[in-house]
């Protein structure tokens, strides 16, 4: 099996606290086809850039907002496979070799399905869901790893969305390759959901999710979100 190199980019907001933490984790947890680290700060006013360069991370500026952040990181990356994490989600054990083994076997995208770190019911059920291959059921807390081929040709993230960039990224994907759904998971952190309370989280997610297909202008649903799940 051929190995290519993987450039793993995180946006980061603020994520002094744990940053470190999870770029060390990556460093244990890949079997040696990790080119770098790529943390792409949309501005932070703590200490996260200093405790990613300190972990050994690449930090990079950028435009606040994820989509931009994201592509942001792509574009300096030096890796031929893009893999795209957030701050507080951990991938499985030897996940770059899962991923050097999907693109072996001729797939150009794909992702991981989701646990929580709370072992929540409504948490549990969530999860469940990530296992079957609808578009509507990706989501960017799973990661995304593509090939920087496909990924170019797609256009990469849309920046015109604030929220949902996760999710539209896959219909354009699926025009130029083919998808992967692992069959282990990521492990996220549940600490939003414990803030606001999961069933109380996980409908305002899903008006959010039901806004952008029914439709709802993005300035609309970014001022929802900015107002019942921010804070």
């Amino acid at each position: 099996m051929s190995i290519n190199e993987i450039s793993i980019i995180i946006p980061v907001l603020n994520e002094e606290k744990q940053i470190g933490s999870i770029i060390r984790r990556l460093t244990s947890l890949q079997a040696g086809s990790v080119k770098e680290i790529v943390v792409v700060d949309g501005g932070s006013d703590d200490g996260t850039v200093l405790e990613a360069e300190s972990a050994g991370a690449t930090v990079v500026s950028s435009e606040k907002g994820r989509a931009k952040q994201m592509n942001t990181g792509a574009r300096i990356a030096k890796g031929d496979i893009l893999y795209f994490l957030h701050a507080d989600t951990e991938p499985p054990k030897f996940f770059d070799r899962e991923i050097n083994s999907a693109i072996e076997k001729e797939y150009s995208f794909g992702c991981f399905r989701l646990e929580f770190d709370w072992g929540h019911p409504l948490l549990k059920f969530y999860s469940w869901f990530t296992r079957f291959r609808r578009t509507e059921l990706r989501f960017g807390d799973q990661s995304l790893f593509a090939t920087r081929t496909v990924f170019e040709k797609a256009g990469g993230f849309d920046e015109d969305l604030i929220v949902m960039e996760d999710q539209e990224i896959y219909r354009r994907l699926h025009q130029y390759g083919a998808f992967y759904l692992s069959e282990r998971s990521v492990i996220t952190s549940a600490r939003k959901y414990e803030e606001i309370g999961p069933v109380k989280l996980q409908f305002l997610f899903s008006i959010v999710w039901l806004g952008y297909y029914f439709g709802i202008k993005q300035n609309t649903l970014v001022n929802f979100y900015r107002a019942f799940i921010l804070p």
